[in-house]
């Protein structure tokens, strides 16, 4: 081996590396786009290996060719973009029915007066009511419960078939149905709540009356410890139908992005 030359034995080595690095750029949008893969609890790192060893295995399964011109050119360009919208609408998707219990939780922390309450939500890492940081946990529980973060790898892997690398990218048909999903996340959100909220305007309507009645009642003084204290125990007595409704949720999110892949 010269000074300028390079072994025979990795003459293909940069090939390999750009094929490996193409491979990944599916799963590692779908990462960013996904619940739990996404939270910024999630180390970088973890999320460049776990892509490239699902891009690894999936990739070579369909025909798929480098453009010749290489990556840094248009035909390169449109790859990238294409695989990027693939894996991002199905991270999305799955996005959607997840932040159905965040929804959920701003709605019962409004109707409770807990609205002001924040805290930073560990999935997010933005500030967010308790009782919808606490729903958000919940749901990522039920994620992991049901192997909701494998039947996502398995929805990526799969669109390979659909969409090959280098092939036609996700038409309009695909975004018009991930546009249309959206909003899933609010009738799923008014859905896991109904129950509570529903309750506390009835006692918020109860405690209007009672002060009308008895003017010398303190609204906030006897009203908001109330709301407070009845929202509590509503969600102890709710918890098992809101947790059947945010599974749902999760669930209509992993169909729904399978189903991308029929749409042209």
């Amino acid at each position: 081996m010269s000074a300028l030359g390079i072994a025979p034995g990795l003459a293909g080595v940069e090939d390999q590396l750009i094929q490996w690095m193409a491979a990944m750029i599916r799963p590692g949008a779908a990462m960013v786009a996904a619940p739990l893969f996404g939270a910024r609890m999630v180390p970088v790192q973890v999320r460049l290996i776990l892509a490239l060893a699902i891009g690894m295995l999936a990739a070579p399964n369909v025909a798929s060719a480098l453009p010749p011109q290489g990556m840094a050119s248009i035909a390169g360009l449109a790859l990238v973009a294409g695989e990027v919208v693939a894996g991002a609408a199905i991270g999305f998707a799955l996005q959607i029915g997840y932040a159905a219990a965040l929804v959920a939780g701003e709605l019962i922390a409004n109707v409770m007066g807990l609205g002001f309450a924040a805290m930073t939500d560990p999935a997010s890492g933005h500030a967010a009511p308790v009782i919808g940081t606490w729903l958000s946990t919940l749901a990522t529980f039920l994620l992991l419960a049901s192997n909701g973060h494998l039947m996502l790898i398995a929805r990526v892997a799969d669109s390979y078939a659909a969409w090959p690398p280098g092939g036609p990218p996700p038409g309009a048909g695909v975004m018009t149905a991930l546009v249309g999903f959206g909003g899933h996340v609010f009738a799923a959100g008014v859905t896991i709540a109904l129950p509570v909220a529903a309750a506390l305007i009835l006692i918020q309507l109860a405690m209007a009356v009672l002060t009308r009645a008895a003017p010398q009642l303190n609204l906030f003084a006897v009203g908001f410890p109330v709301t407070i204290m009845a929202g509590l125990a509503l969600l102890a007595m709710a918890l098992p139908v809101m947790a059947g409704a945010i599974q749902a949720s999760i669930d209509a999110g992993l169909a729904a992005g399978a189903a991308l892949g029929a749409l042209d």
